[in-house]
Parts: C-alpha cells; structure tokens; sequence
C-alpha cells in the first residue's frame, strides 16, 4: 500500500512495522490498528468518522498528531489510501531527522 520512494522506509516500533519519510514516522501498525500522522486539519477530518480514535499506545498517553483509522475501513482499501497518501505527505513536509550515532 504505500509507494516506492527512496525518502520512505519501513522500521519496526511498538513491535509491529512503520513507515518513516526522512526519519519522521508518519503510518505504522499497532496491534489490530492501522494509525496516520496527520495535520490538524485532517486529523479533525478523520476523526470525524465513526471508529476513528486518537492513538494511544498507552493508556493516558495519546499522540496527538496521531489518528488510528476505523478498523471497519479494512476491508476497503480504497477508504484507507487517501489517509495513508496524506499521512506520507505531511510527515515528508518535516525536516529530516537526523540519524542517531
């Protein structure tokens, strides 16, 4: 589902996979869950739709740049990629991270 670029790269974190662009994390796997990075306007969007949540990997402790995207959406691709494409965008609008020595 997501495209072959060489700025994006898949990494393990909360012990599943993860797409960084330039080091910034934008779409990963938690769980059962499929969460987006996203700006404020299309994180309100999103979690607009019934299903959608903040994600929060611990209890109390939500990212806020975060979205989780309804797990009913699943079974619809097409639903999903918009977000994703979205997702990869805004986090390719961050400055490249630095690599840790």
């Amino acid at each position: 589902m997501l495209p072959k670029k060489q700025e994006i790269s898949i990494r393990p974190m909360f012990g599943n996979l993860a797409a960084f662009v330039r080091g910034n994390l934008s779409v990963g796997l938690y769980g059962e869950d499929l969460f987006v990075r996203l700006a404020e306007p299309d994180r309100v969007e999103l979690l607009a739709n019934n299903g959608a949540a903040l994600f929060e990997p611990m209890e109390g402790r939500k990212m806020k740049e975060y979205v989780v995207v309804p797990r009913h959406w699943r079974s619809d691709p097409n639903k999903i990629r918009p977000w994703v494409a979205r997702s990869l965008e805004y986090a390719g609008r961050m400055p490249a991270k630095a690599k840790k020595r």
